[in-house]
């Protein structure tokens, strides 16, 4: 999805560690931009501007203006980003211009609303499967997000891939049999054994005890009298 916004960047004269290291404490993240037939160039981006176009509702889906000072303006699109394991920190984003006209391959956020009455009515149990589905499209059609109405679905039935409505230049890539979400029922666990299972269970071993005692009592005696004797 496009939006007005306009993200300053740097040019970079020189690459590698220690410049990029450089450009961190100072405050700035290493990036490149390339793509649309133009050249790859180095800049460096405020990360904290970069972060809430990721964090937005579009997120990398966001196409912006990034101005590179002295150079050019154009519309571009975050397609990989890297992140330091521990602090989080923006290490790295390549940007790639986009071409307006051209169509792009994006993957866009499946949502659910409503309660399906197969949970509501018959006590099942709704389960999400798919949270994205790939299409393609031109770059002003990117939606923020799908959202399908899963009210009517009852035990056994589900939502796939084919009922999202594509609208404008939209064409689904994703396999259209993929299942969206699906309302399954739910399964009661075993707490108590069967009856059954009770009943064709063999004799404890507590018998066996109390019969080996009663051969030790039983035994007793002949050791009695043998005593008498």
């Amino acid at each position: 999805m496009r939006k007005d916004i306009t993200i300053v960047a740097e040019p970079r004269s020189s690459r590698g560690k220690n410049e990029a290291r450089r450009l961190r404490v100072a405050g700035q993240t290493p990036a490149v931009l390339y793509g649309a037939g133009g050249e790859s160039v180095p800049v460096a981006v405020v990360p904290k501007e970069i972060n809430k176009i990721l964090h937005s509702n579009t997120g990398h889906n966001t196409i912006f203006n990034l101005s590179v000072t002295g150079g050019e303006t154009v519309p571009v699109m975050v397609v990989d980003w890297l992140n330091d394991p521990i602090k989080d920190n923006l290490l790295h984003v390549d940007l790639k211009r986009i071409d307006l006209t051209m169509r792009l391959r994006v993957k866009v956020p499946v949502h659910t609303s409503g309660e399906p009455k197969g949970v509501k009515l018959q006590g099942g149990l709704h389960e999400l499967i798919t949270r994205e589905v790939e299409i393609e499209c031109l770059p002003d059609d990117i939606p923020e997000q799908f959202v399908l109405d899963a009210t009517e679905l009852s035990i056994g039935e589900s939502l796939r891939a084919s009922q999202i409505p594509m609208t404008g230049s939209m064409k689904l890539l994703s396999n259209p049999e993929a299942v969206i979400s699906h309302v399954v029922s739910m399964k009661a666990e075993e707490v108590v054994a069967a009856p059954d299972a009770v009943a064709a269970a063999p004799a404890a071993a507590e018998p066996e005890v109390a019969k080996k005692g009663k051969k030790e009592e039983e035994a007793a005696p002949a050791d009695d009298k043998k005593k008498k004797k």
